[in-house]
């Protein structure tokens, strides 16, 4: 019925296992774990689960900025306010 109310809708090349791989691909996205996902396909091990365990783009960005550490200080370092060697060093640039 989709397809017949728009084409672009459903892919020609349709099948359960489309199915299968995007609601696995939602869940995973959901951040539902592995173990239940696996179990929701029935599958026998997470090892053949893994293979629905593909990354997309969104997750391997959250995933980094997740990874990242700020490197700068939060606070200001105490040289910065001491005027007197600010300008001493300024002096070498002449």
């Amino acid at each position: 019925m989709a397809r017949e109310l728009d084409n672009a809708l459903i892919p020609e090349t349709f099948t359960c296992h489309c199915l299968r791989h995007s609601k696995a691909m939602h869940l995973l996205q959901a951040g539902v774990n592995l173990v239940y996902i696996r179990d929701f396909l029935c599958h026998y091990s997470v090892q053949v689960t893994e293979i629905y365990a593909k990354a997309d783009s969104k997750q391997k960005r959250e995933a980094i900025e997740k990874a990242y550490t700020d490197v700068t200080p939060i606070e200001e370092p105490i040289w910065q306010k001491n005027d007197g060697l600010l300008d001493w060093l300024k002096s070498f640039n002449k």
